[in-house]
């Protein structure tokens, strides 16, 4: 069964997506929200396979519930859902690293697709969008000019930290003392305004591309 978290403010809304997707028969939706600052505190406890995120809620965003769910549990795959066609939006999206953004018009058997797509760890994002996204990125819109802030070997380390690595292993790969390599995790981390290394992480595979 593929397990579901919804969030949207509208209480009709959410009756009719649980109607959906129970209805196809190997999804269980296993919570629901109103509230993004409800669903950011649940989600990560219920660990759903897929959060279906309202892109705006009275308290806040969906995008914003993605990217903090995901700093906490990266394995959850968020699918952004949302009434309105909005470039910023979306790019915000891919930058929280939601696996998808759809609209509302979507038919249902059209979402339904869309969730099992998404919890077998594919993007739903058009790879032309994507691509357009990342090259406003390295134009200097937003990630360049704080990649630009690290030194030569900061950015290796947060290549490092892309691929998965604990300080221990970067250490070891790069004839590092440990503690050496924590100082420099922290300072990439304060030069790129976030607060743990798996939002390093996301930010680094989607400026940098996948890593191998």
């Amino acid at each position: 069964m593929i397990r579901v978290f919804l969030l949207d403010d509208h209480e009709v809304v959410r009756r009719g997506l649980a109607d959906l997707l129970h209805s196809a028969g190997d999804i269980e939706v296993v919570g629901e929200s109103g509230s993004a600052a409800e669903a950011a505190r649940r989600i990560p406890a219920l660990r759903p396979d897929v959060a279906i995120l309202d892109a705006r809620l009275p308290d806040g965003n969906g995008i914003d519930v993605c990217r903090d769910v995901r700093a906490i549990d990266s394995s959850i795959k968020g699918l952004i859902l949302t009434s309105y066609e909005d470039d910023e939006a979306l790019f915000a999206a891919i930058m929280a690293g939601a696996a998808g953004y759809v609209l509302k018009q979507i038919r249902g058997t059209d979402l339904v697709d869309a969730v099992r797509r998404v919890a077998a760890g594919q993007s739903l994002l058009d790879p032309a969008v994507t691509q357009r996204v990342l090259e406003r990125i390295r134009g200097g819109v937003e990630g360049p000019r704080e990649l630009d802030s690290l030194t030569e070997q900061e950015r290796r380390i947060l290549e490092h930290v892309a691929d998965g690595l604990t300080n221990r292993e970067i250490a070891a790969k790069m004839f590092l003392a440990e503690k050496t390599v924590k100082n420099y995790v922290s300072s990439v981390l304060a030069k790129l305004g976030l607060e743990r290394r798996t939002q390093a992480a996301v930010l680094a595979t989607r400026l940098l591309g996948p890593r191998r």
